[in-house]
C-alpha cells in the first residue's frame, strides 16, 4: 500500500514525522482529505484539527491542533509550515481553558470599546484555544 510522508514542521522545530495513508486539514475553502499520490499543491491553512491516519496493522489516528500556515504536498511528502501545532497528547489543557476565558474577556472588553482590531486579534485567540481543546478530546 502506497503511503504518504507527513511533516509538521513550526518556527519550534519538527513536531510531528511519520507515514500516513490519509489526512485531513482545513483550508480557507474548506476541509480537504489527501490520500498518496495525491496532486501537488501549495495551498494556506485553516485553524483547525488536523486528522493523520496512519497505515499498518493498528490503524492508528493522530490528532493536531494547526493554528494557521501552509501545506505543501509533492511526491507523497506532505509538509505542513504551521505557526503553531501540538499533538493532542502534548497540549496543556488548563493552559488552553485560561487563554479562552482570558480571549472571551478580551473580545467583551474590546466590544465594548469598540476596537475592531482588537476585537479581531481576540477571536482568533479564542478559535486558537477552542481548537486546543477540542484536539485534546480526541
Amino acid at each position: 500500500m502506497t503511503q504518504m510522508t507527513v511533516q509538521v514542521v513550526t518556527p519550534d522545530g519538527i513536531k510531528y514525522d511519520h507515514h500516513a495513508k490519509c489526512i485531513s486539514v482545513t483550508t480557507p475553502d474548506g476541509e480537504m482529505g489527501i490520500l498518496p499520490n495525491h496532486i501537488n499543491l501549495i495551498a494556506p491553512l485553516q485553524v483547525h484539527e488536523m486528522k493523520i491516519r496512519r497505515g499498518g496493522e493498528d490503524e492508528k489516528v493522530d490528532w493536531i491542533a494547526i493554528n494557521g500556515g501552509i501545506i505543501e504536498i509533492k511526491d507523497n511528502v506532505v509538509t505542513i509550515v504551521a505557526d503553531s501545532a501540538e499533538r493532542d497528547r502534548d497540549i496543556d489543557v488548563s493552559r488552553a481553558e485560561r487563554a479562552k476565558l482570558r480571549a472571551e474577556r478580551e473580545i467583551a472588553q474590546a466590544e465594548t470599546t469598540h476596537n475592531i482590531d482588537e476585537v479581531r486579534r481576540a477571536k482568533v485567540a479564542l478559535r486558537r484555544a477552542l481548537n486546543r481543546i477540542n484536539v485534546s478530546k480526541k
